[in-house]
């Protein structure tokens, strides 16, 4: 774990719960999360070399804040990047 980038759970500032890496439905490991808060994440990432795609649209439902999707490789290790996410070293 790169340090000075993760110290503690990374919380989606919208919903209020942890950020979570999903695997539904066979897809490729992919997270949600609000727009705002992309540049954090990805920064986390790119210093813990995990390669990753950014979705190329955002959404916003019902006049909420807008998401955005980030995809990673399929064969992902989806525990390792949840653990970043969570920082566990």
């Amino acid at each position: 774990l790169q340090e000075g980038i993760r110290e503690r759970t990374m919380i989606d500032t919208m919903t209020r719960k942890r950020l979570h890496v999903s695997t539904h439905g066979g897809a490729r490991p992919y997270i949600i999360l609000p727009l705002t808060q992309l540049d954090q994440v990805t920064a986390l990432l790119t210093a813990n070399g995990v390669p990753f795609e950014v979705g190329e649209e955002v959404l916003s439902v019902d006049g909420k804040p807008e998401v955005a999707w980030i995809y990673f490789e399929e064969g992902s290790d989806s525990a390792f990047i949840q653990n970043l996410l969570d920082g566990i070293p």
